[in-house]
């Protein structure tokens, strides 16, 4: 008997051997495996338990199509619709605790879509020759994905490349073994933030929630946090949102570590309640150990460490950046209020502080009264947003929202 069965996917008629090995790794450790082959042309050593020919089938079409196309592009993507399907299929009947998947840039293109279509908790393991690579954008990145680079691995087995296989076969199937995965007891509330040193109101919320029988999950808004809690949101794990660290819209829109074109969407559109401010909507973030890039060098900066360095926006983007907000926020379907503090949106930003700015301040405060959708509620506070007032209000909020029957009691 195995407690865990791992999905092991790959193209079986190139890396027969190394998914082989990875797969009798996982056996010899007493989990469970499930193979699925994704191949196109060629043809594993022995049968796989789900066939090239169900995959492409899953995606809508079949292997001869697949190969009638004459590009290896739109034979993949074929393959990767249907090996998503398969694998949430295989996990909603019961079928897997897990998956890994082996493969070079066409292998991992279709391991991101196959590792999106699980959900947040059940353990996702992506060996691959372009692991931590920037080739994959950060909006196709699972949330809460593991990689292993696959160093010596592009053809055939060797003493290199089996030292990262079997540590993916320990790593995969002690995650499912190890997983605690999300309880749902309690109302979830999700928050975004920016860290401790520029956004504050965390630190008296979150206890504040606790007390009032909720939990909190905290989301880190540099790109990756960002797209996990957009995720989370999209299927509806929220009983509310504090959206206070909109960030990854300007850096969608100016170039920085974006989130996707989906942030600040998907609540809405789920018809999850969201009380919204506006954190560090005037910074745009870039890699901090790489140049400046040459259309944001004649602006201030600030260093935050030497992975992260933030630029101020202008006036005009800072516009920009309100009119964005309020369309995407115009389009939910359940309440929505937006708490707009007059002094201040991140601590860098107070007055004598190195990235303070009263004008761009105020042109962004007015576009954001301008372009309130009529569906949204939004307060002016003459305050800061790491003002003791901001927590106030938002607590006052959603205590309302509590009452009201808007957001579910614990």
């Amino acid at each position: 008997m195995t407690d865990k069965t791992i999905l092991v996917a790959g193209t079986f008629d190139t890396k027969d051997d190394e998914l082989t090995y990875l797969s009798n790794r996982i056996r010899g450790q007493g989990g469970g495996v499930l193979t699925m082959d994704v191949s196109v042309l060629g043809e594993p050593s022995q049968p796989t338990d789900v066939s090239k020919h169900q995959v492409a089938e899953a995606g809508g079409s079949s292997i001869q199509a697949a190969i009638d196309s004459g590009d290896e592009n739109t034979a993949m993507q074929i393959m990767a619709r249907g090996a998503a399907a398969q694998a949430r299929s295989l996990y909603d009947a019961g079928g897997i605790d897990g998956v890994i998947v082996l493969g070079g840039t066409m292998g991992t293109d279709l391991a991101l879509d196959l590792c999106a279509a699980l959900p947040l908790g059940v353990p996702k393991y992506i060996v691959s020759t372009v692991s931590f690579s920037p080739l994959m954008p950060p909006e196709r990145i699972p949330a809460d994905v593991q990689m292993i680079l696959w160093a010596g691995g592009l053809y055939g087995l060797n003493s290199v490349c089996k030292a990262a296989l079997s540590q993916a076969a320990g790593a995969v199937l002690g995650a499912a073994r190890a997983v605690e995965k999300p309880a749902r007891d309690r109302p979830l509330i999700g928050m975004t933030s920016f860290g401790k040193t520029v956004l504050r109101y965390m630190v008296t919320l979150k206890p504040e929630l606790e007390k009032r029988g909720y939990e909190v999950a905290v989301f880190h808004a540099t790109g990756m946090g960002g797209r996990a809690f957009e995720s989370l949101a999209a299927e509806g794990a929220f009983a509310a949102v504090m959206d206070f660290a909109p960030q990854e819209v300007s850096n969608h829109l100016f170039g920085g570590l974006s989130a996707g074109e989906d942030r600040m969407t998907n609540a809405g559109r789920a018809g999850i309640p969201q009380i919204v401010a506006p954190g560090c909507y005037d910074l745009v973030d870039f890699i901090g150990w790489q140049e400046t890039p040459a259309r944001l060098a004649d602006r201030p900066v600030h260093a935050h460490n030497r992975l992260l360095t933030s630029a101020v926006l202008t006036a005009e983007e800072r516009r920009q950046v309100a009119r964005t907000i309020c369309d995407k926020l115009g389009q939910a379907v359940a309440p929505v209020t937006i708490l707009l503090p007059r002094g201040g949106c991140n601590e860098w930003d107070r007055p004598g502080a190195d990235l303070h700015d009263a004008g761009g301040l105020a042109a962004f405060c007015d576009e954001m009264m301008a372009a309130c959708p009529p569906t949204a509620r939004l307060e002016p506070l003459e305050a800061h947003i790491n003002d003791a007032a901001f927590t106030a209000r938002a607590l006052e909020v959603f205590d309302d929202w509590v009452a009201a029957g808007v957001i579910p009691r614990p």
